[in-house]
């Protein structure tokens, strides 16, 4: 079985995108509409990377950073996040936060698998 990733957008289309992305190159891949519906997900089926967006209702991405860096299975899982946002100050709360990466949107495909190869060796 390929290695397993998360995506937590609360838009359906960015889910479905980067889902339909990353399962074409092999990823198994689940999803989640906000950062409180993936930790309640991840509490029980792990998985080998998170790709969240930061801007969500219930539970944003930096926060769902920070509550799976708490999780000793997720702390050093690699977590990277989606933005619109190339503010440096979000970069910066990102990174204390525990995020491995960030991806400014819109990106594209190559874009995605070049940063998720780089950070989840096969």
């Amino acid at each position: 079985m390929g290695k397993s990733i998360i995506t937590v957008d609360d838009s359906s289309t960015m889910r479905r995108m980067v889902s339909f992305t990353l399962k074409s190159a092999g990823y198994d891949v689940i999803e989640a509409e906000d950062g409180a519906n993936a930790l309640k997900l991840l509490k029980t089926r792990p998985v080998d990377m998170v790709i969240s967006d930061i801007n969500m209702p219930n539970m944003d991405g930096i926060t769902l950073t920070k509550q799976l860096r708490t999780i000793p299975h997720y702390a050093r899982t690699p977590i990277i996040l989606l933005t619109t946002e190339s503010d440096p100050g979000k970069k910066n709360e990102g990174r204390a936060a525990g995020a491995t990466g960030w991806i400014v949107k819109p990106f594209n495909q190559e874009q995605l698998l070049a940063v998720v190869s780089k950070v989840l060796p096969s």
